[in-house]
This record gives C-alpha cells, sequence and structure tokens, in this order.
C-alpha cells in the first residue's frame, strides 16, 4: 500500500480491487465510488490526483467499496439516481430509476398533449400586454388547465416527480403497497419542492383513485415474466432489488390486466393509459387493451429499439 494515499493512486487500487471482484466496469464504479466519498465530480478526480483522502474520505470508500465488491448496485451505495431532469434518493427496498422509464415518461405526455394541447401551451406575461392600441388580454385568461395523473407502483417517486416538475399545472395522486416506496417517494416529492401537487397513498394500484379523475394513468409495474425473474435478469438486480418491484407473474402481465381492468373507471373519457412492459409482452399487451375496449393502441420501442411501452386510450 502506498505511504500517502492521493486519489490518483486510490482510484488505481479501487480498480483493481473491484476487477477482481468481478464488477464489469471497475474503472467507472471506481469513478462513482470517489465522487461518493469526497464529493469531487468525474472532471475534478482528474484534476485532483495527487490530492490525498483524509481520514473520514477513506473509511467511506472502503466501506462503499466493501458494498460494491459485494454486487450491492452503485445507486444504493450512492443513495440517489439520476432521472430526467431531477435527482431522487434511492435505497434498498426500493426499485431503482432505469432511462427505459425516462421513456415511458416521454411517451405518455406526447400522448397526453394530443388529447389537451391547451395544457401544454406556454405563455408568460408578454401574451397580456398591448398590441397596435388594442386593449390588453388579462392575463388569466391565459390561464393553463391543470390536468390529473395516476402513477400506479410509484417506487421511488421518479415518475411523479419528474411530471410535477416539468408541468406545474400536473396534479399527481402516486400509489403503492410497500410502505418502504411510499415514504421514499413522499420525501423525494418533498425534497423537490412538489409536495403540495403530489399526493403519495399506500394503497393497491387504483384502489383509492377517485372515478373519471385522471387525464392520465402512468404505470411502471412488476413485468419481468417470472421465469425470466428465477434465471435471467443479472444478480445484482436479483440479489439486492425487491422481488416485489420486478415479478409480473407466469407472464408479467398480472399487474397490467388489473391496471387495464380499474383504468376504465378511473380515466375521463379519452384518458390515457400508459404502461412499460418487458419486451416479450407487448404484442399480448396490446391484444389486451384492445380486448378491453381500449382505442389507439400503440407500442412504443425503448432506446436500445425494444417494445417497451404500450399505450391505449380508454
Amino acid at each position: 500500500m502506498p505511504e500517502v494515499w492521493t486519489v490518483k493512486n486510490t482510484l488505481d487500487w479501487c480498480q483493481e480491487y473491484l476487477q477482481r471482484h468481478g464488477d464489469e466496469n471497475p474503472r467507472l464504479s471506481a469513478q462513482w465510488l470517489m465522487s461518493h466519498a469526497t464529493g469531487l465530480s468525474r472532471v475534478e478526480i482528474y484534476t485532483n490526483y495527487e490530492r490525498p483522502l483524509s481520514t473520514e474520505e477513506r473509511d467511506v470508500l472502503r466501506d462503499a467499496l466493501r458494498r460494491r465488491g459485494s454486487g450491492e448496485p452503485l445507486q444504493y451505495i450512492q443513495g440517489s439516481a439520476p432521472f430526467r431532469f431531477i435527482e431522487v434518493k434511492v435505497r434498498p427496498g426500493v426499485l431503482i430509476p432505469r432511462p427505459e422509464t425516462e421513456v415511458l415518461v416521454d411517451e405518455a405526455m406526447r400522448e397526453l398533449k394530443s388529447i389537451m394541447p391547451d395544457a401544454f401551451t406556454h405563455r408568460t406575461a408578454r401574451d397580456s400586454m398591448s398590441v397596435d392600441g388594442e386593449e390588453p388580454v388579462p392575463a388569466e385568461a391565459f390561464k393553463i388547465p391543470t390536468f390529473n395523473v395516476v402513477d400506479a407502483c410509484t417506487g421511488s417517486g421518479c415518475i411523479a416527480c419528474a411530471i410535477a416538475s416539468e408541468h406545474a399545472n400536473a396534479q399527481v395522486v402516486a400509489t403503492d403497497v410497500s410502505e418502504t416506496a411510499v415514504e421514499l417517494a413522499r420525501e423525494n416529492a418533498a425534497d423537490l419542492g412538489l409536495g403540495d401537487r403530489i399526493e403519495v397513498r399506500l394503497c393497491d394500484l387504483l384502489a383509492d383513485a377517485e372515478d373519471s379523475w385522471a387525464d392520465l394513468i402512468v404505470s411502471n409495474p412488476p413485468y419481468v415474466p417470472t421465469a425470466v425473474v428465477d434465471s435471467e435478469i443479472p444478480a445484482e438486480v436479483a440479489d439486492f432489488e425487491p422481488r416485489l418491484a420486478l415479478d409480473g407473474g407466469e407472464d408479467g402481465l398480472d399487474i397490467y390486466r388489473r391496471l387495464l381492468a380499474d383504468g376504465k373507471r378511473v380515466l375521463k373519457a379519452d384518458g390515457i393509459l400508459a404502461c412499460e412492459l418487458h419486451e416479450t409482452c407487448l404484442e399480448e399487451a396490446a391484444r389486451l387493451a384492445e380486448e378491453a375496449h381500449y382505442t389507439q393502441v400503440r407500442i412504443a420501442k425503448d432506446l436500445a429499439g425494444r417494445p417497451r411501452i404500450i399505450v391505449a386510450h380508454a
């Protein structure tokens, strides 16, 4: 071991340690852990190679390295994860947000805009000014209508928080059956200053949602077929993330079927249902939606080009 633990030689040692413990990307993981321990950004790591680590930083890094060496996800170690334009807290017992779910938000909001274009019109005080001597239009005349969203299986609350943070006229009800998830989602909404527009409820899917209230139901439910959970998903996921948030039953569609059935009650006329699902399930999901008398059913692909999102109108 070196006499002085600088950023450079500690980073190199961490990389070697993680490589020996089977990390698929040991250099990147070492950089994440160094940032976590020191507060340095990845760029600052490279401009502070000769800076010695404090005793406290080394203690934090040692614990983080042990956890990562056992396969624990970096996001749990760091305690947060990026999602779209926000950062949310994450912790063991709650699913880590993923890029595929950012696509779900994109597709859901694009579809909602098609039925509520006025809710996506962004005007400013300039619009109320007088033009060519005409009387100015009162600013209140440009009030943008609100829209109502149910985020079922909210987990960390990343979907609810992303929608509310990007759309000041969104009112969101977020639901989950996990007390750990509900507590975390409430923390994230409060930390992002969104607690007045996001109500997080401990309940089963749409059980507490009002009839004909929602313009949009959006969900990243448990959707991995049981056989895939048991044999195919990476150990980092299977060993650390909650099975409750992963296992969607034999064909991955158990929760989706329930959302389809109760969605008709909760959605307004022509309201939108948007769900993230396993790539092997989308054709069957589309058939089930049409069988349940949803219309304009379409499938959208994720960032890797795999079928991932189902969107339908009530």
